[in-house]
């Protein structure tokens, strides 16, 4: 179902089941010899999802290589891989970050995220985690339901990102004078391009002076002949539609011109440093995206770190 201008979902529809599919690919990525992370409540909560292609995936009921072409730029171990490498990325975001002395940080459309219960996070950490109430609620009941406890203190902000968020973040007691730590981790793609700018604006607002931000960004060039790339979210569905999931992925994303993130930060009071997807992948020894017409375009998506400048 394509998006409306004030829809709503759950961590079974939409936009939530992306949550989903991420934390399903944390939890096979955190398997194995020697996986690349170690996320022990993604599993857990796919299965209290209950989307049954995640949760079979998951269980091992199936395989990558059951559903994945043998040709494939994206697919299930494509995903695995890179959200391995991905968490990777923002766990060390949050590292530096502390050992910075920042000591509150946000997860923006936090969805699944269990960073609040699974790293170590010093004495007076406040960690904020801000999405859609369903999704803030099924996550904390199902986490207390499995006897875990939050290694920081954490508070949630029920509150869509495209409402006023930072009233709720504020009155949730985040203090706009001291540094912060903020990710956009899977989020911006699925955001209107104002609506991007607008939580830019807003997270530069709210960041004092070396205050640091995280983001991954998708990019969708045109090729030389001036076409779009191959959707390669809308292959992957049709190939997992023949396993029972049936939410067409390629309709929940905003697929139109927006400015670039690192470009648009460095305007506006930050200093952005940029990682490209391929780095990313090459950095952990993992498979690169290999340079057809539909994955050259998607290697161009990266990952950008950026300090508030004072």
């Amino acid at each position: 179902m394509a998006r409306t201008e004030n829809d709503s979902w759950d961590l079974a529809t939409s936009v939530g089941a992306t949550a989903t599919m991420v934390a399903a690919a944390r939890a096979v990525a955190s398997k194995g010899d020697s996986p690349l992370i170690d996320d022990p409540f993604a599993e857990p909560l796919v299965r209290a999802v209950g989307v049954e292609f995640f949760a079979r995936w998951v269980n091992g009921d199936i395989a990558a290589a059951d559903v994945d072409g043998p040709d494939d730029v994206w697919g299930l171990q494509r995903m695995a891989d890179l959200m391995g490498a991905r968490t990777r990325y923002f766990d060390a975001f949050f590292r530096d970050a502390v050992a910075a002395g920042i000591r509150q940080a946000v997860i923006l459309a936090s969805g699944l995220d269990a960073r609040g219960y699974r790293l170590s996070w010093p004495d007076g950490m406040t960690v904020f985690e801000i999405d859609q109430p369903l999704v803030i609620e099924f996550k904390a009941t199902t986490l207390e339901g499995l006897g875990a406890r939050p290694t920081a203190d954490l508070r949630a902000v029920p509150m869509d990102l495209r409402h006023d968020w930072p009233t709720a973040l504020r009155e949730a007691g985040f203090d706009a004078e001291r540094p912060s730590a903020w990710i956009a981790e899977g989020l911006l793609a699925f955001l209107p391009p104002d609506a991007q700018d607008r939580l830019l604006d807003n997270i530069t607002q709210l960041s004092a002076p070396g205050s640091r931000l995280a983001a991954e960004i998708f990019v969708n060039p045109p090729d030389a002949n001036g076409d779009q790339a191959p959707d390669l979210l809308q292959t992957a569905s049709e190939r997992w539609r023949e396993h029972g999931f049936d939410i067409e992925l390629s309709d929940l994303r905003y697929d139109v011109d927006r400015n670039d993130v690192a470009t648009y930060l460095d305007g506006h009071g930050w200093q952005a440093d940029s990682t490209k997807l391929n780095e990313l992948l090459a950095q952990h020894g993992l498979p690169e995206i290999p340079h057809t017409a539909a994955g050259a375009a998607f290697a161009e998506n990266y990952y950008c770190t950026a300090v508030r400048r004072g």
